[in-house]
């Protein structure tokens, strides 16, 4: 009998593996970073003597700030994660560390100094976006063995950047998390209207704040609805989930979670779902 999926696993396929090979901590930002980061983070696996693990995520349409550290190895790597707008695959072996900051849609603009999208699909050292307070920064964390310790020097390095509050950076983080609780909005001209905006403003808005369209956006979600459905039990209707995640067809459905997850939805079901881990 599998355990249950605990909250948190949305986006990370075949999450009963996952979560036999790595834990994730995530800690609430301090007041005054809440407007613009989600969560800080902390994921940590000690594989040795077993094989190492890859793992595969359906991205969200946020930005990230990771300080990996490979314990077994000895090597580290501090970057600033833009969007990731195809396939997102992550190895990891021996013992290991990663602590990072998980920033809400919009939320990362007050410290790109420009435009998100400049940083979609892209993996910028730290110095490249922060300077030379940035490598200042990863050393530090680097050199930090207590988790909570290491998250409270990420936090009040980005709280040292007094990011300035801007209105736009919560009109992006609704309208995402609106396509998120809505699996059946999946027009961007009913979501612009829904908003307010014309669907030109809503383009520019989020190309600004988010780093990618509108359209990818409700794809990425209508997709991580699917994957979490199949992984949650018994296989739904994929004729229906189809039809309510927007489709006008199966086949067209099924071509759309091929591509993105990299096999059939009946198949991922199968390889995902509650019989696939022992508990």
């Amino acid at each position: 009998m599998g355990r249950p999926l605990p909250d948190g696993t949305r986006g990370i396929l075949r999450p009963r593996t996952a979560l036999d090979s790595f834990r994730v901590e995530r800690i609430a930002p301090p007041p005054e970073l809440a407007p613009f980061v989600a969560n800080l983070w902390v994921l940590r696996w000690d594989l040795r003597g077993r094989p190492p693990h890859r793992q595969q995520v359906l991205t969200r349409p946020s930005v990230h700030v990771t300080f990996t550290s490979y314990l077994t190895s000895g090597t580290t790597r501090a970057r600033v994660v833009g969007v990731v707008r195809d396939d997102f695959a992550e190895e990891i072996a021996g013992e290991g560390r990663v602590v990072g900051a998980a920033f809400r849609p919009g939320g990362f603009r007050p410290f790109a100094g420009g435009p998100v999208a400049a940083l979609t699909g892209r993996f910028a050292g730290v110095d490249e976006v922060f300077g030379a307070p940035g490598r200042a920064l990863a050393d530090e964390v680097f050199a930090t063995a207590d988790d909570g310790a290491a998250v409270a020097r990420l936090a009040s390095f980005l709280s040292g950047l007094r990011p300035e509050p801007d209105p736009s950076i919560e009109r992006a983080a609704q309208i995402v998390e609106r396509i998120a609780a809505s699996p059946g909005l999946v027009r961007v001209d009913r979501l612009a209207e829904d908003a307010g905006l014309s669907a030109r403003t809503l383009q520019r808005l989020f190309r600004e704040y988010v780093g990618v369209g509108p359209k990818w956006v409700i794809r990425r979600f209508r997709m991580q609805e699917a994957a979490e459905r199949a992984a949650s039990g018994s296989p739904p209707d994929w004729a229906a989930l189809a039809a309510e995640l927007g489709y006008a067809d199966q086949a067209h459905f099924v071509r759309d979670f091929t591509a993105a997850v990299g096999t059939s939805p009946a198949k991922y079901a199968r390889e995902s779902g509650p019989g696939s881990i022992d508990a």
